[in-house]
């Protein structure tokens, strides 16, 4: 009898698939209080830095940190409403309604451009959609830091295996080709092969690959 493929694995739910529990969870909210940036902190559960704000009413809260923010810093010289940013800045950290938190635009080097402002605010997305907002959302004003972490190379497999390990992602994982056959559909001696697709009506062990696709091989590119 064959062995459990990966997905039947993480369907089950085991260690190796779930996110560790983490000591340090940080909420990112905005605050009407007049805020003084005490610190830079990582959190491992996000790329981009956060920064750890001092109010005026002695609470501590955290907010993405902008390129070029340091301690000392008043964070309300960053956050404000759409209505008080100016037209075509670059902000991050978008509410999708006033005081929800922020929503839009969260990772490190993805910013919008504040297009036009009026009973809505006309904000273009990093995915070229242009979206309207309420002019009493707020946004922070600069570029989320953390940009240009993916240039940096991963020299060791045990560093990949961290980053992986943080977020649950199963790391190493080797192709089902490769595998034995008792341990997914497509592997043993007929390495090459190609397998033909499998129904919606197929067992769990053998549902990999095409699942009752409309269509099978490599598209090609209509000429106009």
């Amino acid at each position: 009898m064959g062995r459990r493929i990966i997905a039947q694995r993480r369907g089950r739910g085991s260690s190796t698939f779930r996110v560790p529990p983490r000591s340090f969870s940080p909420v990112v909210q905005y605050s009407n209080q007049v805020g003084v940036v005490t610190d830079i902190v990582n959190d491992t559960g996000r790329n981009a830095p956060l920064a750890e704000v001092q109010y005026s009413d002695k609470h501590v809260g955290y907010v993405i940190a902008p390129e070029g923010l340091k301690v000392g810093d008043v964070v309300n010289d960053y956050v404000m409403t759409l209505s008080d940013i100016p037209e075509g800045s670059d902000i991050f950290a978008i509410e999708s309604s006033p005081n929800s938190g922020p929503t839009f635009c969260r990772t490190p080097g993805s910013s919008a451009i504040l297009v036009s402002k009026g009973k809505k605010c006309s904000v273009k997305l990093p995915s070229k959609v242009v979206k309207t907002f309420h002019p009493e959302c707020r946004a922070t004003i600069g570029i989320p830091a953390g940009d240009g972490r993916k240039d940096k190379p991963i020299l060791k497999a045990g560093k990949k295996w961290i980053i992986a390990h943080r977020r649950g992602k199963y790391y190493p994982r080797t192709s089902g080709k490769k595998m034995n056959a008792v341990d997914h559909p497509y592997g043993g001696s007929g390495h090459g092969k190609r397998r033909s697709p499998v129904s919606h009506d197929t067992s769990p062990g053998a549902k990999v690959g095409t699942v009752s696709p409309r269509k099978t091989g490599k598209r090609k590119r209509k000429r106009i």
